[in-house]
């Protein structure tokens, strides 16, 4: 499996890495040999509001060869919501199998359409914005309707990463990650 961790200005960090640290432990503990990832972006570096800066690995390539997106939240989304080049982007990742996002990165899957008829939650402050896009606004941690697996507000990336940690390989993978983090949420 090949993930597209998407990064843009504007982005909590939190969000991705938080989603980040148990699913790299899939396959770095052996129970997911052939996972792999690439940090795909508009341009080179992502910054959050704060500063903290990232690099991309992939710059401005269609994301139509990945199993499954990742796209995180921050104040960044307000604005790419409106941004139809950044749009047009995400949706060549039309063929992953797997749209997830983390908080305010549901607004994203909307925007590019992802979310029509389906049901999709995000940070507690923007449902009503989610509402323009999605078929119903679960108010939960983790929703999950078919291959869209959102998750609503910051800290839910590492309960998202344990989720699908579980759903790819297990629930004793999953419980083993979840003990080597010593994550008790």
């Amino acid at each position: 499996m090949k993930i597209a961790y998407i990064i843009f200005d504007g982005i909590t960090f939190l969000d991705l890495i938080g989603f980040y640290d148990p699913v790299s432990r899939l396959k770095s503990m052996g129970y997911f040999k052939d996972l792999e990832w690439e940090f795909c972006a508009r341009k080179k570096m992502a910054a959050d509001h704060f500063g903290l800066r990232m690099e991309a690995t992939r710059i401005d390539e269609p994301l139509n060869e990945f199993d499954a997106i990742v796209i995180p939240g921050g104040y960044g989304t307000r604005q790419l919501i409106q941004d139809q080049e950044f749009l047009k982007w995400i949706q060549t990742a039309s063929s992953a199998r797997y749209k997830i996002s983390i908080c305010t990165g549901s607004l994203i899957l909307g925007a590019a359409g992802f979310l029509q008829g389906r049901r999709a939650t995000t940070h507690f402050a923007e449902y009503s914005t989610l509402r323009r896009y999605c078929g119903q606004v679960i108010e939960e941690r983790i929703v999950e309707d078919g291959e869209i697996i959102t998750a609503g507000a910051v800290s839910s990336g590492i309960d998202l990463g344990l989720f699908l940690c579980e759903k790819w390989c297990g629930p004793e993978a999953a419980a083993t990650i979840r003990q080597r983090m010593d994550y008790r949420g």
